[in-house]
């Protein structure tokens, strides 16, 4: 069953330097209880695409549904079975983490005793029992964004958008929410995830959409992804950066497509079609110019070779600036 729907959704902003298009007919659908990753640049659409789903804009055209409720005909009924958690810790932080989730829960009509019960049970369940009755001012930004994705959960919603939900994170408490998206998500949580790190949507996407200038541009799992994008690369790091030019030299030789440069200087990389005969040639060329290595491998293809192939560029690391935000 399709738990979340979009249909050619579009949206423009208008600025002083002229009009920008957010969404320009983006489509997509989630099935119950899956995770759909949607990938893309900053200023893709990713965030604007979010905020219609879950509400908070609306389209200047397309269709959306969320639980199978209109996301334009009934949207306080959307409210009522989404939970969100965006790119910053929407918390208050004169309150405990206790008194923000209660807040949470009488905001959803829970009734005190309810609120209070169900503010207890995330606690326990997000580890934060010993932060509890502290101040959320005092909590570590791992302790933060638990806390936050607890608030977006206190009325046990079947969906869930998550917006950059590790932005920030060091990798210890990164890996820590992704157990707990894995956990809902096992529950019968469908979930739409927004995120700027590959691995995350590597490691916990069913299904990944690609966006781009406001549109889809590829779907997938990350499996069907890498495929497209195909083969092996030979990766080398070199000694000194002064003989980069001569290493490309050798690669482009050895390789297809383009010798790309490594934000170092001293790593390259390239496409081969044969894998390990391809390295043995590259490293007897080498050898033979003189050129001395730190490193020299090949590996698969990653996201981020799909996100370059795709999109003409990485992904970057920081987060997205549209217009929406």
């Amino acid at each position: 069953m399709t738990y979340i729907y979009a249909q050619d959704l579009r949206k423009t902003y208008r600025s002083r330097s002229g009009e920008v298009h957010a969404l320009a007919g983006l489509s997509l659908s989630v099935p119950q209880g899956t995770v759909k990753g949607l990938l893309g640049p900053n200023g893709a659409g990713k965030t604007t695409t979010v905020k219609v789903l879950n509400t908070l804009i609306e389209p200047d055209s397309g269709t959306a549904s969320v639980a199978g409720i209109d996301v334009l005909a009934d949207p306080g009924g959307v409210r009522r079975v989404i939970g969100a958690s965006g790119q910053y810790a929407a918390v208050d932080e004169n309150l405990t983490g206790l008194e923000n989730l209660e807040m949470v829960g009488r905001l959803y009509h829970l009734g005190a005793r309810r609120a209070k019960a169900r503010a207890q049970e995330l606690i326990e369940a997000f580890d934060l029992t010993d932060a509890g009755d502290r101040q959320v001012k005092g909590f570590s930004g791992g302790m933060r964004r638990r806390i936050d994705l607890a608030c977006a959960l206190v009325n046990t919603p079947p969906v869930l958008f998550l917006d950059e939900p590790t932005t920030g994170l060091d990798p210890r408490s990164r890996i820590g929410m992704w157990d707990v998206i894995l956990g809902l998500v096992r529950e019968g949580t469908t979930v739409l995830l927004t995120t700027q790190y590959l691995e995350e949507a590597d490691y916990l996407a069913d299904h990944i959409s690609v966006v781009d200038h406001g549109v889809v541009i590829a779907e997938g799992t990350a499996d069907e992804l890498k495929a497209e994008v195909g083969g092996h690369r030979v990766v080398i790091t070199l000694v000194h950066e002064a003989d980069a030019d001569t290493a490309r030299a050798v690669l482009a030789r050895h390789g297809s497509g383009e010798v790309r440069t490594h934000t170092s200087g001293r790593t390259l990389d390239v496409a081969v079609e044969e894998g390990p005969p391809s390295l043995q040639r590259v490293l007897a060329a080498l050898e033979q110019a003189s050129i001395p290595l730190h490193d020299a491998g090949i590996r698969r293809p990653t996201l981020d070779d799909v996100f370059l192939t795709l999109t003409g560029h990485d992904s970057g690391a920081e987060n997205e600036s549209e217009l929406s935000a």
